[in-house]
């Protein structure tokens, strides 16, 4: 706050930019249709449903792009959720740090890469279920009745997950010596 206060003095004033920008619609309807219509306009592109004919794409992506900000539903799912995600990156980015810091280094890629992952499914749902809450659904009653199953799951998954990766191919499998044969036998 107080660099907002000594930007006007040195002669701007981002905040009251920032202001400006908002009352005008930017956040709320330019912004949100830019995304969606760079979006839809990329994807029509990538798949190349009309060949290569970018004047359909484009009058697709424009159709969607306004038809998507006819209600205020997609202006306040932006504003719920960017905010949000925003929030998550940081935690992410400030666990990546602290995993760095503590794993020794010839381990850091795999659990940096593993951690990284399950740390980034945790802040998805979140950030979606606290998104999706001002509609008036949340997430969390359904979580608090079926969280014991969602654990199992978590266990059998990263069970099968262990022994998958601990399996070495090259190594020949443990021989288990057959009932009554000698395991040493004498040098005679």
């Amino acid at each position: 706050m107080l660099m907002l206060q000594f930007a006007s003095f040195y002669g701007g004033d981002i905040g009251g930019v920032l202001s400006y920008w908002e009352s005008l619609g930017l956040f709320s309807y330019v912004l949100p249709f830019l995304l969606i219509f760079a979006l839809v306009f990329g994807i029509l592109t990538r798949v190349k449903i009309f060949k290569d004919n970018k004047a359909i794409n484009g009058v697709i992506a424009l159709t969607v792009g306004l038809l998507a900000l006819q209600f205020s539903f997609v202006p306040v799912f932006f504003s719920e959720i960017f905010p949000r995600l925003g929030v998550g990156l940081a935690l992410i980015l400030s666990a990546l740090i602290l995993f760095g810091l503590f794993l020794p280094e010839e381990k850091t890629n795999k659990y940096v890469g593993w951690g990284g992952f399950l740390l980034a499914l945790i802040v998805f749902v979140v950030v979606t279920s606290q998104s999706f809450a001002w509609t008036g659904g949340t997430w969390e009653w359904w979580f608090y009745d079926n969280w014991p199953k969602i654990l199992g799951i978590g266990i059998i998954i990263g069970a099968i997950a262990l022994v998958w990766t601990s399996t070495d191919p090259k190594k020949p499998p443990l021989q288990v010596p057959e009932f009554g044969v000698p395991i040493f036998r004498s040098g005679k």
